[in-house]
């Protein structure tokens, strides 16, 4: 697992590499202490996992920080850590595509727990879950992340796990976890139960030159 820790304050990116522990003894962390070498060693490491910005960073804030990342990553998460609990800036966040939002006052365990639900996939926010309701009282159809659907695609080609992780430049330790979810968005106990299900929901798999000829 690779996380990109960016903070302008070293002491500050020293602790969060040691909380970042608690998701994995072998993680590998990198450090920006600006955004501009943030933008740089994304476009170095093609299989990050994760961005953990801090919203007040010296070059650029964190909304800007959150769209240009959009722009260039669009698939990586990023979460985006904060001095204040602001309940507006954490919904202006989330709709210009902030994976999670964190209060620099929360503890780690919280922290820890968010950043798994974000890696997984899932929807980190209060509520957020497939029976959740709308202001309307409509329970909102669960979807697929972008980047479950690709690995979803890659499953119904026959892709084994390896394979996954190496096409799509993300950890082993992610692709189980993207794997997990689409188990968990299907309601079932396997891989082949997923590719007969996402086959009937009529998903498609993806071009063969982006699988493996393996069937697991």
């Amino acid at each position: 697992m690779k996380i990109l820790v960016v903070d302008d304050h070293a002491l500050v990116r020293e602790g969060l590499r040691q909380v970042l522990k608690g998701l994995d003894e072998q993680i590998e962390v990198l450090e920006a202490s600006a955004c501009a070498r943030a933008f740089e060693l994304a476009d170095l490491h093609p299989d990050l996992d994760l961005v953990l910005m801090d919203y007040m960073m010296p070059d650029l804030n964190g909304l800007v920080g959150l769209e240009a990342f959009g722009k260039s990553h669009p698939e990586l998460p990023v979460v985006i850590l904060t001095g204040s609990a602001d309940s507006q800036l954490e919904v202006r966040l989330l709709a210009r595509g902030a994976a999670g939002f964190l209060s620099k006052g929360g503890n780690s365990q919280d922290m820890l727990r968010l950043l798994r639900q974000v890696l997984a996939g899932e929807d980190p926010r209060p509520g957020a879950s497939p029976s959740a309701k709308t202001s309307n009282g409509v329970t909102p159809e669960p979807r697929l992340t972008q980047r479950q659907e690709q690995v979803l695609a890659m499953l119904l080609a026959g892709a084994s796990n390896k394979r996954i992780s190496s096409e799509l430049f993300i950890s082993d330790e992610t692709t189980r976890n993207h794997v997990s979810a689409i188990l968990r968005f299907f309601g079932v106990e396997s891989r082949i139960q997923a590719v007969l299900a996402a086959g009937r929901a009529g998903y498609m798999a993806a071009p063969p030159s982006s699988a493996s000829s393996s069937p697991f």
